[in-house]
């Protein structure tokens, strides 16, 4: 434990009032939420690329994060770093009493039942309740929209609110695509919006009954036009061309000849 005393007491001494660094004195739990976030992609980005080194790096960035909010939180008397490892040390233990307790569960639904159960009553005892009970309570709603909408199906279909497999699903997609064409021949931006929304659940939902993760899907679909346009890029500049004074048939050819050599 030597190496994270020693990144605390760095942080300590950042947040001196006296002697420590004017941009971390200057930081607040606001300021920092966007690098929060910012940091946690990059862990996520560099497990898809299976960069170990960069993720290594990457991972000390967000604990850096962890340590600069548990900072903010000691200098306010709310808690400290010590705390948040002991509270989700807790969690742990309290969540697996199949590991560290000898209970038995029959199933993995029944794991998964209990797992609910335990953070509804956390949430309980935290009196974050304001409302009636919920099977949808504690899903984040600061998660982006992909993942969100996966989260909120997942737990439906614990409790039976779900389609049997993919099929009815297509058909769901192919409703929705169809109700998004009529809004769109009225000009009506806010049920054009609506149907955008509920097309794009809809495309969530029939990723999750083929067992793939929206989000990752998307990211890697992203990676993938990135990729093929940087190609056509290449393409034209070798030429001494650029995408703004190409014509759309002559992107077009290029992206279609990249995605051939990409075989």
């Amino acid at each position: 434990m030597e190496h994270t005393r020693r990144l605390l007491d760095i942080m300590a001494r950042l947040r001196d009032a006296e002697r420590g660094c004017p941009w971390d004195l200057e930081q607040t739990f606001a300021s920092l939420a966007p690098y929060t976030l910012e940091e946690a992609y990059e862990v996520v980005d560099a497990l898809h690329r299976e960069d170990f080194d960069d993720l290594r790096e990457e991972l000390g960035d967000l604990l850096l994060q962890i340590v600069f909010h548990s900072q903010l939180a000691k200098e306010q008397d709310l808690f400290d770093f010590e705390s948040v490892a002991a509270a989700i040390g807790a969690k742990l233990v309290r969540r697996h009493p199949h590991v560290f307790e000898g209970v038995d569960f029959a199933d993995d639904a029944g794991r998964l039942r209990f797992w609910e159960d335990a953070k509804r009553i956390e949430r309980e005892q935290k009196g974050q309740k304001p409302g009636p009970a919920s099977i949808l309570d504690g899903i984040a709603g600061s998660f982006p929209a992909l993942m969100e909408a996966q989260k909120l199906q997942q737990r439906a279909e614990r409790y039976g609110f779900d389609w049997p497999d993919a099929e009815p699903v297509f058909a769901k997609v192919e409703e929705e695509l169809s109700e998004l064409r009529q809004a769109r021949a009225s000009a009506d931006p806010a049920w054009i919006k609506d149907e955008v929304g509920d097309l794009l659940f809809a495309v969530v939902n029939l990723a999750r009954k083929l067992d793939v993760d929206a989000e990752t899907a998307l990211k890697a679909g992203n990676r993938k036009f990135t990729r093929r346009f940087r190609y056509i890029e290449t393409q034209l500049a070798a030429e001494n061309r650029s995408v703004e004074e190409s014509s759309f048939a002559t992107l077009d050819a290029l992206w279609d000849e990249a995605k051939r050599n990409e075989g």
